[in-house]
């Protein structure tokens, strides 16, 4: 591989390569099962996002010694039911003592090489769409300063949990060689990874993205986690932004996602199979731009 991307890739033969990727943050929601489940998902997406087939995990976890075990056990659990959804076999793992937990997994993937994924894989002229909607760091740092409504906290946890193993999977069947996941670097700043890496420019527009319900609600408040004025303050330069959008929208662009959607650059004709695809086994997927020459983002 040439240049960073979404997790290692060792080469075993002519066809196939390992990946290898890890992951582990502290809760980003209430439940202690819905946490283990969100960190599982987020950790595997890496493989996911390079067109690979995760098999193996190990867990990495740091316990409070003053919490109830159930309470542990739950995270655990979250975690391992998570992994067997997407076929993966957790086989032990590490735990160590802290005072506020953390959680995730090493993952272990196989790709074959002429359906590997990359972010150096975006040609002028693909199209770009994206699997999952934005907001959910607003949504979780409204739901930490007690702000957030619980039909909101639902909406964005059913959305962290949703592996990207359906989106991945129409990615390679089409024959997709662009792409990476959303988390917290954020759509654009994602996407400048994408960009540069690719020697491209991308043109977004802002009406066809996909948000979750009531975040512009949150967002006209100033709940942002403080990971989107960094992302904001590191990555701006690269964007220009047409003047009707305005700062909290541009803002909510640099939110950090836990968890978020693969952004997938593809030929027009690819891209029209994938949506297709898509929408007959009900995996969202929304077109949002398009890769075009150049050296900078747009949005428009």
């Amino acid at each position: 591989m040439e240049g960073p991307d979404d997790a290692a890739v060792w080469k075993l033969d002519d066809q196939r390569a390992l990946v290898i990727t890890t992951d582990f943050f502290t809760p980003v929601v209430d439940d202690a099962y819905d946490y283990g489940s969100i960190a599982a998902a987020n950790s595997l997406s890496d493989v996911f996002a390079m067109g690979g087939r995760p098999f193996l995990a190990l867990n990495v976890a740091a316990l409070p010694p003053n919490q109830p075990i159930e309470l542990l056990a739950e995270i655990l659990r979250g975690g391992a039911e998570k992994a067997r959804q997407a076929g993966v076999v957790i086989a032990g793992g590490h735990t160590v003592q802290d005072k506020e937990p953390k959680y995730g997994l090493v993952v272990l993937g196989v790709v074959e090489l002429n359906h590997l994924i990359s972010k150096n894989g975006a040609r002028p002229g693909d199209l770009l769409l994206l699997s999952k909607p934005l907001g959910f760091g607003v949504i979780t740092t409204a739901l930490k300063q007690e702000l957030a409504a619980p039909e909101d906290i639902a909406e964005v946890v059913t959305w962290m949990k949703q592996l990207n193993k359906n989106a991945s999977e129409l990615a390679v069947a089409a024959g997709v060689r662009g792409g990476t996941d959303i988390t917290g670097y954020s759509l654009l700043g994602h996407a400048w990874e994408m960009a540069s890496n690719s020697h491209v420019g991308m043109r977004f527009e802002f009406e066809k993205i996909p948000f979750v319900q009531n975040v512009f609600r949150y967002a006209k408040e100033w709940i942002f986690p403080g990971g989107a004025f960094d992302n904001k303050q590191y990555f701006s330069s690269h964007v220009q932004f047409d003047p009707k959008i305005d700062d909290i929208a541009q803002t909510i662009l640099f939110d950090p996602e836990t968890s978020g959607g693969l952004l997938l650059s593809a030929p027009p004709e690819k891209a029209k199979e994938i949506l297709k695809n898509a929408k007959e086994i009900d995996q969202p997927m929304w077109e949002v731009g398009e890769v075009i020459s150049g050296n900078h983002i747009l949005v428009e």
